[in-house]
């Protein structure tokens, strides 16, 4: 039998599906079987050599709902059986269900999603059995070096015999809906009224038992055959449009959803006005009784300026940031230690309690989490949504994009904020926003360029790390402000394309 050596690194590189920040990523019709098959073999192969998995264990998979996801699926299967290892089809589930049922087991696990990016992209994002990989297992992982047998592909990277997936086990979909249900309780949310927004995410069905299960009565909305890119960082203007329309048609008292594989939420307050993915995280936070939070630099300073918590400690964006953060604090001793992005996934990393009910730690982006506890706190403070978020320090964020901007320009133009001290660049930030904000107190470097200025407004500057695209992200004391300020900055963004 005829083998090919390959390098994942220069896999990736030629193929164009590269590491991200959240799994490997790239465009469908560069995600052949063969490059599917070969980071699949590449992720056991570097968990053998590291004692994490033997020959003859189960490894578990699941997929999203976008029409790429089976084929991958069916690579990914295929190459977990021919490795020597016991393939667990978990069939179309959430993100964090799949990662539950990894770590419930001591099993790795390998989800194909491509999360809320548009469906001609898809990915595969790799777990650990004790939860999602870290950059040091990308590392790992890019180094090796793998042998695929030649007579399995065409020579167009596809299967000479695509193989059939095996049987659903729904164990890993059980054991997420019985979770929540246990947790929150039945009937804790009896009289709550909840519209579901379903769209094409692999999380609705989940949703609806959870939901039922804890006694809300549900409203199902949206639902669609056709891949949605529900993207909760970028809410797109008819989604805005659906929430307000729906809560009020509906009398709800929230709207909830969530992005494509079900890691990241969607909640609206009572008048369908969807609440930003950084506040849901600290009224979650608040809600679960978190003593430390972690969060990216991207994420709103309402939760430093809440008093809420024992501690806040900032990272680079992307969960693996906030995973190792959090392992750092457990390391220390620290308790009840908890994370989000602003895209409103959230991450626990010890046990946390509820009316004497145990929620095990889930260290990787969940979004069920977030609406339950959100709809619990409304429904103990006997308070709307709106008022909750009331509640909070008046701090508002915005963030927009840049679509086909080149990573490699992005890079070029920050460098200009990235070299010396604060006195020698303030001035070139002042004059690169054209004297709309003021003068700079602050340049924070930990992500990106995020500039604070001297009258507390902030603007942070981001490439995204898996797609060609430049994030800005805009923070101030009103939402109408923080608007004109993304508005700003975007169109001096658009300016650098031609610089």
């Amino acid at each position: 039998m005829n083998k090919e050596k390959l390098s994942i690194a220069t896999l990736m590189e030629q193929s164009g599906v590269k590491f991200g920040t959240s799994g490997a990523r790239g465009l469908v019709n560069a995600m052949t079987d063969r490059i599917c098959y070969a980071y699949t073999v590449a992720f056991l192969e570097y968990l053998h050599q590291e004692n994490l998995i033997t020959k003859g264990g189960q490894v578990a998979f699941a997929g999203d709902l976008r029409p790429s996801t089976p084929g991958i699926m069916a690579a990914v299967y295929r190459a977990i059986s021919e490795c020597g290892f016991n393939p667990i089809n978990t069939g179309f589930i959430p993100s964090p269900a799949l990662a539950l049922f990894g770590i419930q087991y001591d099993i790795p696990s390998i989800m194909v999603t491509g999360s809320h990016i548009p469906d001609d992209r898809n990915g595969i994002k790799f777990n650990r059995p004790d939860g999602e990989i870290l950059k040091q297992d990308e590392l790992g992982i890019r180094q090796q070096q793998v042998s695929l047998p030649e007579q399995l592909f065409d020579v167009n990277g596809a299967f000479n015999e695509p193989p059939a997936l095996p049987a659903v086990d729904s164990s890993a979909h059980n054991a997420y809906v019985r979770r929540y249900i246990d947790f929150i309780g039945v009937d804790a949310l009896k009289g709550l009224r909840v519209g579901l927004y379903e769209h094409s995410g692999v999380a609705r069905m989940s949703l609806i038992e959870i939901l039922q299960g804890v006694g809300a009565d549900v409203v199902r909305l949206g639902y669609s055959d056709t891949f949605i890119p529900v993207d909760t960082e970028a809410i797109r203007p008819q989604d805005i449009a659906l929430g307000k329309a729906w809560s009020q048609e509906f009398k709800l008292d929230s709207v909830v959803s969530t992005d494509g594989d079900g890691d990241r939420p969607l909640i609206s307050d009572e008048s369908g006005q969807w609440l930003r993915g950084d506040v849901a995280g600290i009224l979650c936070a608040d809600f679960l009784d978190a003593r430390w939070v972690v969060t990216p630099v991207s994420s709103n300073s309402a939760v430093e300026l809440s008093a809420k918590f024992e501690g806040v400690v900032r990272t680079r964006i992307g969960s693996p940031f906030v995973i190792t953060a959090m392992q750092a604090l457990l390391r220390e001793g620290r308790q009840a230690v908890v994370g989000y992005e602003a895209n409103g996934g959230f991450l626990s990393a010890d046990r946390l309690m509820l009316n004497d009910q145990i929620l095990e730690p889930l260290p990787t982006r969940d979004a069920v989490i977030v609406i339950l506890s959100i709809l619990m706190l409304a429904r103990q403070s006997n308070l709307v949504i709106s008022a909750l978020v009331n509640s909070l320090p008046a701090r508002f964020t915005h963030s927009d994009r840049l679509k086909a901007f080149p990573t490699e320009l992005s890079q070029q133009m920050l460098a200009r904020f990235q070299s010396g001290d604060i006195a020698n660049d303030s001035q070139a930030i002042v004059e690169a926003f054209d004297n709309t904000f003021g003068q700079v107190s602050e340049i924070d470097l930990t992500d990106g360029v995020r500039i604070t200025f001297n009258e507390g407004e902030i603007v942070h500057l981001r490439p995204s790390g898996n797609a060609p695209e430049f994030r800005c992200y805009t923070e101030s004391d009103s939402e109408a402000r923080v608007r004109e300020m993304n508005e700003i900055c975007m169109n001096i963004l658009e300016g650098w394309r031609t610089l």
